[in-house]
Order: structure tokens, then sequence, then C-alpha cells
């Protein structure tokens, strides 16, 4: 195992650090080299495989660590993904190089959770079209709705679904929630109905996604799904783009079916500029940021730095990802 000292460290998350500058200060001086992805913006495939030769640890954003990438990668022990979603990375190609892979659980999980809610919120209170007209000198009468006495449809409900469930039941809403593993304690604790997939898209009001992209959930709102929801119900996404059919999505807002849609993920991330969604007033969209809080930064920051200098260490990490 080489010495921490001589480690070469490629840090790609574009927030890291932003609330806390010791972390950054920190890591230079425990590693030989540290390397700052300075683009603003997430690394495609192409542009990992020329930064990662050479490279001993990776902490990692919402970058494409594929195949392509992977196999540039001659010296890399671990990836420390700042964050929880591992659907961008190739766990088989990282597990037959070698390669540690680990996550930061529960760091940003209430920080999602007020998002959510602030995106639930918005929508119903229409309060982009608020802000815009009154920052033009109107002052209009704009109608609302509350959230008192609808039905909210929680879809995964895990660490984050359950903070969304837990404020939101101050809100005098009912809350029905589908898990594949359902948590019936947690359920009850915040007046949470747990039902069936179909029982929550034809129940809600509003419903929010918190589920992985798997196989089994790309796509899950697509044409037969966005059928069986309430007419002039509203949709909030701020777990993965690929959740959604945003082609179907967009049609059953157009035609009334789908009041709107908070969506803080794509996707393509940025959505092209001529995007729908970046236009109409239906929709609610903010830049893949629910993390972006100084809470959730910092923890994201601080446990995936610690896990990729665990594993350069030679320590066993303590969130490691299954991978096969």
């Amino acid at each position: 195992m080489k010495p921490l000292k001589e480690c070469k460290i490629l840090v790609t998350p574009t927030s890291f650090g932003k609330g806390d500058p010791s972390m950054i200060t920190e890591l230079k001086e425990l590693a030989g080299e540290v390397v700052i992805n300075t683009s603003g913006r997430r690394l495609l495939s192409d542009e990992l495989a020329v930064m990662l030769p050479g490279m001993d640890g990776l902490i990692a954003g919402n970058d494409v660590i594929d195949r392509n990438a992977l196999r540039s990668a001659d010296s890399l022990k671990v990836i420390a993904r700042y964050g929880v979603g591992i659907d961008n990375v190739d766990l088989d190609e990282a597990r037959a190089r070698g390669i540690v892979v680990t996550n930061t659980p529960g760091a940003n999980t209430v920080s999602v959770a007020e998002q959510t809610i602030t995106l639930i919120l918005a929508l119903m209170r229409k309060l982009p079209e608020s802000v815009s007209a009154t920052r033009s000198g109107g002052w209009p009468r704009i109608h609302g709705m509350t959230l008192q006495g609808k039905t909210v449809g929680i879809l995964g409900f895990g660490a984050i679904g359950k903070q969304v469930a837990r404020r939101l039941s101050n809100f005098d809403c009912n809350l029905l929630a589908f898990d594949p593993y359902p948590d019936n304690e947690t359920a009850s604790l915040y007046g949470v109905q747990l039902v069936s997939r179909d029982d929550v898209l034809a129940g809600a009001d509003i419903i929010t996604l918190h589920l992985p992209l798997l196989p089994e959930t790309r796509q899950l709102i697509n044409p037969e799904t966005l059928a069986k929801m309430k007419q002039g119900s509203y949709l909030i996404n701020t777990s993965r783009g690929e959740l959604v059919d945003e082609d179907a999505l967009l049609q059953a807002v157009q035609s009334g079916h789908i009041a709107g849609a908070g969506l803080d993920v794509f996707c393509k991330e940025p959505p092209d500029p001529d995007s729908p969604f970046l236009h109409l007033p239906q929709f609610v969209v903010t830049p893949h940021g629910s993390s972006h809080t100084d809470g959730a930064m910092n923890a994201m920051g601080r446990m995936s730095m610690d896990e990729c200098l665990r594993v350069l260490r030679g320590e066993v990490p303590k969130y490691p990802v299954k991978q096969g």
C-alpha cells in the first residue's frame, strides 16, 4: 500500500469544501497531491478518462464513472461518492479492478426533504408566477392551493421519504406511501398509511418520488402511471431524472391531466435551453441543488473525504457500497 503522503486524489464535486474550506486544506496536507475539478459542472466519461491516470483516490460527484472512464484508472483504489446515488458508477467494472466504492448515507437526507417541501409549496401557491408578476410592477390576485386536507403520496419510504413525511405531518394533510420494504412503525409515528403503488398514484393530490434509480424504477412515471394519477395532481422529483419519462410528463401537463411538476433533477443536466420544462409556468425547476446546503455539503464532504482516506490507509471503510 502506497503511503498516504504519496497518494494523488481527484476531487470532482463542484461544491466540495464550499461550506468548510478547511476540508480542502486538510486533504492537501494529508495527501501527496490533490486535483480539484474547476469546470463548475459534473465530468463526463471522456473527461474523467483523461484525469484518472495516476490517481489513487476519487472523491466523486455525479460524474459519469463508466467502463470507459475506469479503463484509464491505472492506480485507483477508491471511489468515495459525495452523496448517496451510485447509478453513475459502473460497479461491476470497479469490482473487477479492485476499486472500493463508498457513499455518504444520511448526509443529505434533511436537505432533500426540505427541498421537496419547498417545491410542493412553490407549485401549489404558484410562487414563481407571484414573484415574477410582483417584480414586474403587478399586484395580481393569484389563486393558490393549501396543503391542508390534501393527500400527499410518497413513492419510496426510505430515509428521505420518512423525513418528508415527518415534516408534512404538521401540515394537516393526508399521507400515503409505498415502499417495497415497508416500515410500519415509522409510518404509524408520522400518520402515514402504507398502501400499494397504484393506490398512491390514484389517491394523491401530490406525488413525490424518493426511490433509487434501478432497472425496475427507470421511467417509473410513464404514460400508464401518469394516467392513473388524479386529474389536476402534481408531481415532485428530487431523486433522479431517469425515474420519469419526460416526454410523457410534458404531454400530461400540456393536456391538463397533471397540473404541474416540481423538478430538481432531469434526464439531461442541464436541460437544453429551449426545453419546455424551463419555460412553461406549470413547472417549477431547480438545478439539482437539493443537497446544496451548508449542512448537507459539510456532511457529504467530511464523510466522503474520510472514507477515501480510510481506504488509502488500508483501513476498512465505514460505508462501503455493495458491488455484487
